[in-house]
């Protein structure tokens, strides 16, 4: 039950955080949403950077087991291809596409939260580890460019125009193409 409550938090402020905005969210509203006091809501979280953090940890485990994969692996063009896999996959079976409209909503007021600092050291690493050491610039900035292809996807087309699907096999079309040399 507490795992529920504690998934129950974080979707009510996920969606606050969204539409009003982190800075115009207020632990009492999101205690109020859930239907509980602001005490209650206090034995899961004690702040709001605490639900942010709570928010993004599971991505960047993700990360970090991508990265060590990535890490044990020659970099080779399958192995690209590969990772390109599985970094999409991820980003289908977690929450990420609402974790990552509220952090592109709400830049300004997470700029330097430890936790988003770390994915984006995370992010970094993943793309460095991508391109053999004797990679050109060029090939270099295509692979990276590759992952972030996978995320762009959702925010540059209608809503409703495509299905998820369809975005999904776009997406990983134009990544694999940014693979290849």
């Amino acid at each position: 039950m507490r795992e529920d409550t504690r998934t129950r938090i974080q979707e009510i402020a996920l969606r606050l955080f969204t539409e009003q905005g982190y800075e115009a969210t207020s632990l009492r509203e999101i205690a109020e949403e859930l239907g509980v006091t602001k005490a209650a809501l206090y034995y899961h979280f004690k702040t709001k950077d605490d639900i942010v953090a709570s928010l993004v940890e599971t991505r960047l485990a993700e990360l970090e087991e991508l990265l060590d994969w990535l890490r044990s692996r020659p970099r080779t063009p399958e192995t690209r291809r590969e990772l390109i896999e599985r970094y999409a996959a991820g980003l289908r079976a977690t929450r990420h596409l609402g974790i990552a409209g509220f952090l592109e909503r709400n830049q300004t007021a997470l700029r330097g939260h430890p936790t988003l600092t770390k994915m984006r050291e995370r992010m970094m690493e993943l793309t460095a580890e991508m391109s053999p050491a004797d990679a050109t610039p060029t090939e270099r900035v295509s692979h990276a460019l590759a992952l972030f292809a996978l995320h762009t996807g959702k925010w540059l087309v209608k809503e409703g125009e495509l299905t998820d699907e369809e975005i999904h096999q776009a997406t990983l079309k134009v990544a694999r193409r940014l693979l290849e040399p």
